[in-house]
């Protein structure tokens, strides 16, 4: 696509943003109420009626704006745009048919645009790690997201989940409200090479979840792992042709109150079943970048992690407002996976200003680490093909680590509609020491129709 063509798309886009804005700041009908949950209102009452009767309808928007202000792989500067709609429906089955604490949901999603961290941030041959615009990936395209029903047996002791939905929505649970992707969502997906699919992209699955007590719970799954998911064109695809293994993830999750302010902490591994590839050796022990053999193939691979979420204080005695702490930690098979640990930190304030309680402000930190291995089998690449200089095309760059920093702050426009324009701060992109540190630019649009 040519790049007129790009920037009047993003003009087009930044333009419509700009009315939801204006919109949400007018006096106006029911419709664009800023007490209103949604930007289309209660349609006239039915809305609220069709929850009741158990049928939740859901529509919503995330867009991100990234321009590159400074440094990077190309200081040529621009901006770009990437979007995401959703559309589906939560089912409440005891209302609408009788069955006793039973639950559905199916969910669509499409993304597009493009990725400021791509090509301007990053070196092409090696990409970032992270990404500047979390909402982007996983091709242009109509998705199936979620496609599954819920039971709880026992006084809702034991709770299962079957269908078609991702790990993160269960597993490594965290917020998606930073842009940068080290903030945002389950890391885990992030970071474990091509077996942990983030949302948007489905998988069968089941999920057994039990509960211990009122703050404790432990629960375990079973992932269809099956890379043809994420093709283009298989958005819908329900099939189990082309699975290689299945993703087991098992995990303990600890809601306590702490001085009277939630908190949930929680540890986790998973495993994978299917063959996964060494990222060094060949099949008979050695350097595979020097013998040329092929790599050695490993009958599974792993993981685990850690996440912690506090409330640390309230605001005058408000606990929807106050300060918040987030840190995350995974760590990975260093035989088997690019990156082998990752670790970050968050702080939110909720509420900030009298004048603004409903705003936030935010501000976090990640390291992402690539296995010693990978760094290794480049350097045994680039000498086996003859070249060490790095502005050479057929140099293989040497990444070790990456640093993602983002400060941002959630404008509460109206309750359906949340800016939140942020700076980033990447250092060493996909952790090559020769790209330059990088300034980006973000804008967040959270939208629920």
């Amino acid at each position: 696509m040519k790049k007129k063509h790009v920037n009047a798309r993003l003009i087009c886009q930044v333009s419509a943003a700009a009315a939801l804005v204006l919109a949400g700041n007018a006096m106006a009908a029911d419709a664009f109420s800023s007490d209103s949950k949604w930007m289309t209102g209660d349609w006239g009452g039915e809305r609220t009626r069709l929850i009741e009767q158990g049928i939740d309808i859901k529509a919503d928007y995330v867009g991100e704006m990234g321009a590159n202000l400074h440094g990077g792989y190309d200081d040529d500067k621009t901006g770009r745009y990437s979007d995401q709609f959703g559309l589906g429906v939560a089912l409440d089955l005891q209302k609408l048919w009788g069955w006793d604490n039973t639950q559905a949901k199916i969910q669509l999603t499409n993304r597009n645009g493009y990725n400021i961290s791509n090509d301007r941030v990053g070196d092409p041959r090696a990409g970032t790690l992270s990404s500047s615009q979390e909402v982007y990936g996983r091709g242009h395209m109509v998705r199936l997201t979620q496609l599954w029903i819920q039971h709880q047996f026992f006084d809702n002791k034991l709770d299962v989940k079957a269908g078609y939905f991702g790990e993160g929505e269960d597993f490594n649970t965290f917020p998606c409200d930073f842009q940068n992707l080290a903030f945002c969502g389950s890391q885990v997906g992030n970071w474990a090479t091509n077996i942990w699919y983030n949302w948007p992209v489905s998988q069968a699955a089941i999920r057994v979840k039990y509960n211990i007590n009122d703050e404790l719970y432990a629960q375990i799954g079973a992932y269809n792992q099956n890379p043809s998911q994420l093709e283009h064109g298989n958005g819908f695809k329900l099939s189990g042709s082309g699975t290689k293994g299945t993703v087991l993830p098992v995990e303990l999750v600890w809601s306590p109150k702490v001085n009277s302010l939630p908190g949930e902490y929680r540890v986790g591994y998973y495993k994978s079943t299917a063959d996964a590839d060494d990222v060094r050796e060949d099949v008979n022990g050695f350097d595979a970048a020097t013998t040329g053999d092929d790599y050695k193939s490993h009958n599974s691979k792993h993981g685990y992690w850690f996440v912690a979420q506090q409330q640390l204080t309230s605001h005058n005695g408000d606990a929807t407002r106050g300060l918040n702490i987030a840190a995350n930690a995974t760590f990975h098979d260093k035989d088997t996976n690019f990156i082998d640990n990752y670790q970050s930190v968050m702080f939110v304030y909720k509420g900030p200003f009298d004048a603004r309680p409903k705003d936030d402000i935010g501000i976090g930190a990640a390291r992402i680490h690539v296995n010693k291995d990978v760094k290794r089998n480049a350097e045994l690449l680039n000498a086996s093909n003859g070249v060490s200089d790095y502005d050479n095309a057929a140099f293989s760059p040497i990444r070790e680590t990456e640093y993602n920093y983002e400060l941002n702050y959630g404008i509460h426009v109206t309750n359906w509609l949340t800016v939140r324009p942020n700076l980033q701060y990447i250092t060493h992109p996909g952790g090559v020491d020769e790209v330059d540190n990088a300034l980006v630019a973000g804008l967040k649009i959270q939208s629920t129709f």
